[in-house]
């Protein structure tokens, strides 16, 4: 699982629309296609395989939370709240409208929900740490969002050009619309230095929203399962405590400045890993059996966000 994240890591920097996290999901799929094909016996990878699926995704998240100062957050937060806050509202609002409308099984509508409303990958491992679905829906689900990664750095730049946006509203537009950082960066640097900027600071924040995310999803979970008995507190996912912990850290200033890039680049690099883990069990098969629902969904909401992110930003003076 290290080589298949470096691997793609370093495959994510030449092709920065797929990114690290698509392709160590796509690379432990190849390996483990491989090893179905040639009846390899994998059991003695099995422990290195759990440890990175349970266990390295936890610390991933915390990581990427010091890369979140509160004061920072806050600063952008007030700018941008009206914009960010509303278009969140309007996707969540309409991943529960259009995934009943389409079907969808839970699972499938909270992890391409997630990811397209809030931080793409990062958003869907937060979630596969709480909810623990089935491989092939979160790999679904990573898939969904590629291919509307895709789409919005070739539509974006030429959109807003056509709006007529400053660098700054298509930095906001790109930051609340655009699921992937990696996909809001490349938009960002296609329209304009400036835009990229102020784009992935925007992203940062709309990736704070996993906190309260993984929160209503875990005690939504405990809601249905009438055998709980712990408190919230005890049963109150510990990496969420530590993320939120470790952006206080980050906002005190005890992380130095030139930490702040490595420990992102980790804590991708850990995201990768888990991926890869994940892509081994994935088949073919297993993917295609999903349909094509997933993929509307995703569509229309993205399609949605676009659009709610447009209108909340001329309402409120963003041009």
């Amino acid at each position: 699982m290290a080589g298949l994240a470096t691997a793609a890591t370093l495959l994510g920097v030449m092709v920065p629309v797929a990114g690290a996290p698509v392709l160590a999901l796509a690379g432990g799929a190849g390996v483990g296609a491989v090893a179905r094909r040639y009846g390899t016996d994998t059991g003695r990878f099995e422990p290195g395989l759990v440890l990175t699926r349970q266990r390295v995704l936890g610390a991933a998240i915390v990581l990427l939370g010091l890369g979140l100062p509160v004061g920072a957050v806050l600063s952008v937060g007030r700018e941008t709240a009206v914009v960010l806050v509303g278009t969140l509202i309007a996707g969540a609002v309409a991943a529960v409208v259009v995934g009943r409308m389409l079907a969808l099984d839970r699972e499938s509508a909270i992890l391409v929900a997630v990811g397209t409303t809030i931080c793409g990958a990062s958003a869907i491992a937060a979630a596969t740490a709480v909810l623990k679905p089935d491989r092939d829906r979160v790999a679904y689900a990573l898939g969904t969002i590629f291919v509307f990664n895709v789409v919005a750095v070739l539509v974006y730049p030429p959109l807003g050009r056509l709006l007529g946006l400053s660098q700054e509203a298509f930095g906001l537009w790109a930051g609340t619309a655009i699921n992937d950082t990696s996909s809001v960066l490349a938009a960002g640097v296609i329209f304009g230095p400036a835009a990229a900027h102020f784009a992935v600071i925007v992203k940062l924040v709309r990736s704070l929203m996993i906190v309260p995310m993984c929160l209503g999803l875990h005690l939504a979970n405990r809601r249905a399962d009438t055998t709980a008995k712990s408190s919230v507190l005890q049963a109150f996912p510990l990496f969420v405590a530590l993320f939120l912990a470790a952006s206080v850290i980050a906002g005190l200033g005890m992380v130095p400045g030139s930490w702040t890039a490595p420990l992102a680049s980790i804590s991708a690099w850990l995201i990768a890993a888990v991926l890869a883990a994940i892509g081994t069990s994935l088949s073919w098969r297993q993917l295609r059996s999903a349909g094509s629902r997933p993929l509307l969904f995703g569509g229309i909401l993205a399609v949605i966000l676009a659009c709610s992110s447009l209108a909340l930003q001329f309402a409120t003076g963003w041009r």
